[in-house]
């Protein structure tokens, strides 16, 4: 530790510190562009300037280290007038765009030339100009509001992987633009905007749509993947117009994919808004008495029931779900998978990502079974990749394409489990020497006819060499832990297809083959396939319009809050339940959402401890014997920006997924 003095305060600061954040140490607001705690440090706007004692001029705190006994002064003459000058310099440039900029009322430059500047311009030449760059659909380019900070560029180097944005030329004909002015394809490309302290890159999609001070402010849980991002959803009125993220070190940081970041225009488009029912082939709207007597009335005949759960749905849509299944249908048949596999659910330790996604940056050791992380959950393939810059070594059982850091195929057969549990190939060494090893199967490896000995054989594994705390399932969609959580899985797969009455909630993956006799029930927010085919369509509140929770991968229960509100008839989803149950003249236990939840809680206490990753006895976790198999594994083929209905159903995500096809063909 050092200690040093910042403005007569005694501070002590790990070595290592730079200046600044001794001085933020001591409670001081230092000002700063190009400083990021998450960045590198670049030392280009200058603004950060200090005094520090016997030193003749003011010093750039964000490179400075700290050094035992430094007296360091923030707030003398001297450096009111350093940083003046720095900021008269930065706006010599800086177009009075204002009030047109997107980034008006949550601008750096705005805040600091307030604070920090002079109150006056001494520039009477002409401001320079520059072309705007092309970055494609997401991001939209002012570049004569660019003040150099490269927090882009060293963003898209250092986090992203990608070195996809640079700089040309020098001084004052520097500028910032894309290599080969391609369009930015990173799936974490989105963070720039919120990187750039002025408005040179902004949301293409957000444009012009509202000023901060406009929107109603959200703070919840993403669900566009497993890996439950923490975020907040900006509205105005009844829209969506914007998603940023939260902070949350023990999962995403500052970072979102922009999956998450853009989809939200899918909120809206394509909603099912009013119910109908099916009449002689066609559907025909009609009110919601009408659509629940026609279901009562189909119910009746019916001798099995069957229920399928999407993946966008929240804890609390699932529970009540199954106590509408148990209680007015007497039926237990409600499953959530996409494909025929059985998951162990005797203990959560089987089906969830236990080395936590925040440890995974202390990993040394990565074996990837059957999945292409930066495409499944991106937030986990950054981790990956900070673990790879600390020294991690990667390697991978099936090719899992494209990545941003180097990795190393051992095989695409999964025999090759059984060649390392009996130490027959070298990576087994390197594993065995691993402090902090992980092993990470996705939903590819998870077929239903390889499954058990994939599973079985990993935790083999890892108990051979007393590491089983690295056994991690990848799942891809964010209501499957939740739904094992509840016992949402059935024996049979096939017979919940086969019900004579067969109920989806925003069930929209797997396309129905609808039998002759079988009456089908959709229950979503959007229009597809599966609705399409329906004898009846009851419109719900997505997932941004009503209060829920969801279980992320690790098995961490969070709630997420209502953020807009649904359109037209659209009903929360225990509402409809609620109704088809006293259409009935049964009580399914709750008459409110609040006596929802509490009845989930007190039936499963795990979903009621918010933010707390689930702790296994791993002395006593049962592992099946095993067979070896010879099967050749092939990854699924992801695509990425259609992966749910809201992201089909959204302009921006599609534009994405054109672009990036197009790029192919250039490159190819």
């Amino acid at each position: 530790m050092i200690k040093l003095t910042v403005d007569n305060i005694e501070v002590e600061v790990e070595t290592g510190s730079t200046v600044l954040q001794a001085c933020e140490a001591a409670g001081k607001e230092i000002p700063r562009f190009c400083y990021h705690e998450r960045l590198s440090i670049a030392g280009n706007c200058r603004m950060c300037l200090v005094e520090i004692e016997k030193s003749s001029k003011p010093i750039a705190s964000c490179a400075m280290p700290a050094v035992e006994g430094q007296i360091i002064k923030t707030n003398t003459d001297m450096v009111k007038k350093a940083r003046e000058g720095v900021m008269e310099f930065l706006l010599i440039n800086h177009p009075l765009d204002c009030p047109i900029c997107d980034q008006g009322g949550e601008c750096d430059l705005q805040d600091q030339a307030f604070n920090y500047g002079g109150g006056r311009s001494r520039y009477e030449l002409n401001k320079r100009s520059v072309n705007q760059k092309n970055m494609g659909p997401l991001i939209k380019t002012h570049m004569n509001r660019c003040i150099h900070c490269t927090r882009c560029v060293r963003f898209s180097e250092e986090v992203a992987g990608i070195a996809e944005i640079g700089a040309i030329n020098r001084g004052e004909n520097m500028e910032i633009t894309t290599f080969l002015e391609k369009t930015v394809e990173s799936e974490m490309s989105g963070n720039v905007i919120d990187l750039c302290p002025v408005g040179a890159l902004t949301s293409k999609p957000y444009s012009y749509e509202a000023r901060p001070w406009e929107l109603n402010k959200v703070e919840t849980i993403d669900v566009m993947d497993a890996v439950g991002s923490n975020i907040r959803m900006d509205s105005k009125g009844w829209e969506v117009k914007r998603v940023l993220p939260r902070v949350n070190e023990e999962i995403n940081e500052e970072w979102i994919s922009d999956k998450t970041r853009y989809a939200c225009d899918g909120l809206l488009n394509n909603r099912i808004d009013t119910p109908y029912i099916k009449l002689k082939g066609k559907h025909h709207p009609v009110s919601w008495n009408e659509a629940i007597n026609f279901i009562s009335k189909n119910s009746k005949n019916k001798k099995d029931f069957g229920g399928l759960i999407g993946q966008l749905v929240d804890l609390e849509t699932s529970y009540a779900f199954k106590s509408l299944f148990r209680k007015l249908y007497n039926s237990q048949l409600i499953d959530f998978r996409q494909k025929d596999i059985l998951f162990d659910t005797s203990d959560d330790f089987n089906f969830i990502f236990n080395t936590s996604i925040h440890k995974i940056d202390e990993c040394d050791f990565i074996l990837l079974i059957g999945c292409n992380p930066r495409l499944e959950a991106t937030i986990v393939n950054h981790r990956i990749r900070k673990a790879v810059n600390n020294g991690c070594k990667v390697f991978s059982i099936g090719d899992p394409g494209e990545q941003n850091y180097n990795y190393k195929i051992i095989g695409n057969n999964i025999s090759i489990l059984d060649d390392l549990i009996h130490e027959k190939i070298s990576e087994f060494q390197l594993l065995n020497k691993a402090k902090n090893p992980a092993v990470i199967i996705g939903e590819s490896a998870l077929k239903s006819n390889i499954s058990r000995y994939v599973i079985s054989s990993t935790k083999t594994l890892l108990k051979k060499i007393n590491k089983l705390s690295g056994f991690n399932i990848l799942h891809q969609c964010a209501s499957n832990v939740g739904s094992l959580k509840l016992g949402l899985q059935t024996k049979n797969l096939n017979k919940v297809y086969n019900s004579e009455f067969l109920y989806l909630i925003s069930s929209d993956e797997v396309l129905i083959n609808k039998k002759e006799n079988q009456f089908v029930v959709y229950q979503g927010s959007h229009g597809g396939e599966n609705a399409s085919i329906a004898d009846v369509i009851l419109p719900s509140a997505s997932y941004a319009e009503k209060n829920g929770s969801f279980a992320n991968l690790e098995g961490r229960v969070q709630r997420s809050y209502k953020a807009s509100y649904p359109p037209g008839l659209a009903k929360e989803d225990w509402e409809i339940f609620l109704s088809i149950a006293d259409a009935d003249n049964i009580d399914i236990g709750f008459s409110s959402f609040d006596e929802l939840r509490k009845n989930m809680v007190t039936e499963y206490p795990h979903l009621g401890q918010y933010d707390k990753i689930p702790i296994s006895d791993y002395n006593n976790l049962k592992i099946d014997n095993h067979e070896k198999k010879d099967f050749t594994l092939e990854v699924n083929k992801i695509d990425y920006y259609q992966t749910n209905i809201v992201a089909r159903s959204s302009k921006t995500m599609r534009e994405c997924k054109s672009i990036k096809l197009k790029n192919k063909k250039i490159e190819a």
